[in-house]
């Protein structure tokens, strides 16, 4: 790099401990990534739903009158404050139960917090398909953001803690995965819902089944052995690494290693949320705050939640707009497919990098398009053939976030933090996901409307403030076990300043 800005050591840091992949971890890692399917599923169905016109002529009747309006401004006809507090109250209870969630997580474990979080959903699903008002709606959504703030925070540090240390960014993405396949069969739901007055009844109510097949899922597997070790159940957690590296592997050194751990950071009598301000912890607290802020400033969420308005905007027509977000949703898991085939290979900058070049030019791309072709005030017809090239870009857009900030914001801030603080990471780095695109997707709507093409200019500019604290400020974490994290931070051009103690000072 010029001027060797980043001299990182990337090399492998290896601890004399089996890594390899065996049918158990398999399993685990998928159960535990499925809890994916609960975010990605409320992502997907937003949109779409509100797309409906049996939903909007119940809840948002004004919404109706204004598309029947004579002369309608594309960007302004879903504004409606009401209708984003629909989406966005899910994420305001993910904020407050995704802060409690660090406490529970420590307490009863990744897998109970897992259960939790499904059990919750699941209520909140139900809630939501019976709906009669608006108060039991948005009480249904409130319901959802619970259980999502709790398996949002579980489920990474599962799977971080599980998986192989040279295979952990594979498996880590597998989370993101299962989002992606819960907003593509959220689109498809749709898309065959709305075809009938109940259907958003339907769309709304199946959130039910990937809760269901979570939780079950859930029962069926163990808890990682460094939460065991963490909670003092030694034999439970004796018996959680045999099954995970298999029966003739000898454990006893990784789990003698892992009770070392938690011993030290026993020893440590502080309150987590204190002691993760204190300087030498400086990096991992910038890390856990920056990526999913600078994940939700990409705009990716806001396009999941209102393609379907935004395409139907733009002249596709409804059902169009609506398979729109299928075609997107489909992209979305091809390239979470090449992000798990390469994240280990060619490490997590390479495609933090890449992937924000592709999001800039198109995001610029489709700024300049509609100003073009929709006039400065968007008042202007868009024809088709431009709607699909508006489609088409956001298409590249949306490949090039699934293999870069979409599963890399889950794995970073669930694999650098000590043992001590873990959960404690993982619960600011999810609160300030939720915080971020509450914010984002209460206002939206109305920036669309006032901001025009522009809109996407401003996520552009994001998009290059994002890329440049990569490339200078995030350091390589492939293959390097997690017990061994904090020497990264040493290396570091920028980061060697807060963590000059000795390394045993910032072990777990």
């Amino acid at each position: 790099m010029a001027g060797g800005v980043v001299p990182v050591d990337s090399s492998p840091i290896t601890n004399g401990f089996v890594g390899k992949i065996t049918l158990s971890i398999v399993i685990t890692c998928i159960v535990a990534a499925s809890s994916g399917l609960l975010f990605g599923y409320d992502l997907g169905i937003s949109g779409g739903v509100t797309t409906m016109v049996p939903f909007l002529e119940k809840f948002f009747p004004d919404i109706l009158r204004k598309i029947g309006g004579s002369e309608v401004n594309m960007y302004c006809v879903y504004d409606s404050q009401v209708l984003t507090l629909f989406t966005s109250s899910l994420y305001l209870a993910g904020l407050v139960s995704s802060l409690v969630a660090s406490r529970v997580t420590t307490a009863v474990g990744r897998r109970n917090t897992m259960l939790l979080g499904g059990v919750v959903f699941l209520l909140g699903g139900s809630l939501n398909a019976a709906a009669q008002n608006i108060v039991m709606l948005i009480l249904g959504r409130v319901l959802l953001g619970f259980g999502v703030g709790f398996t949002n925070q579980a489920a990474p540090l599962y799977l971080s803690e599980i998986a192989p240390p040279k295979w952990r960014g594979a498996f880590n993405t597998g989370f993101q995965f299962f989002l992606g396949v819960g907003v593509l069969v959220a689109g498809c739901i749709n898309f065959v819902t709305a075809k009938h007055t109940w259907g958003w009844r339907v769309s709304l109510g199946i959130a039910v089944v990937p809760a269901a097949v979570m939780t079950v899922g859930a029962l069926l597997i163990t808890d990682t052995p460094n939460s065991l070790v963490e909670r003092g159940k030694i034999e439970q957690a004796r018996r959680a690494l045999r099954k995970a590296r298999g029966s003739s592997c000898d454990v006893e050194p990784e789990l003698d290693e892992l009770i070392k751990w938690s011993q030290i950071a026993k020893s440590v009598d502080k309150e987590p949320f204190k002691t993760i301000f204190e300087r030498q912890y400086r990096p991992h607290l910038a890390m856990a705050i920056a990526i999913p802020f600078f994940q939700q400033m990409t705009g990716i969420n806001i396009v999941a939640f209102y393609a379907p308005n935004l395409f139907q905007s733009v002249g596709l027509g409804h059902d169009a707009a609506l398979l729109s977000a299928i075609i997107l949703g489909a992209v979305s898991l091809a390239s979470l497919l090449v992000s798990t085939a390469v994240v280990d290979r060619f490490g997590r900058r390479f495609l933090f990098i890449s992937g924000g070049i592709v999001m800039l030019v198109c995001q610029i791309s489709v700024s300049v398009m509609l100003a073009v072709v929709t006039g400065v005030h968007g008042t202007k017809d868009i024809s088709k053939g431009n709607a699909i090239g508006v489609l088409v870009l956001l298409c590249f857009y949306t490949a090039g976030f699934g293999w870069s900030w979409g599963p890399l914001t889950w794995l970073i801030p669930s694999e650098i933090f000590p043992l001590k603080i873990r959960t404690t990471g993982q619960s600011i780095a999810v609160a300030v996901q939720f915080i971020t695109i509450f914010i984002l997707s209460q206002t939206f709507l109305t920036m669309l409307c006032h901001f025009k093409f522009a809109s996407f200019l401003f996520y552009a500019g994001w998009i290059i403030v994002m890329t440049l604290f990569v490339i200078l400020f995030v350091p390589e974490t492939k293959g390097i076990p997690l017990e061994s994290m904090y020497t990264i931070w040493g290396k570091h051009w920028f980061w060697r300043r807060f963590v000059t103690q000795l390394p045993q000072q910032n072990l777990p």
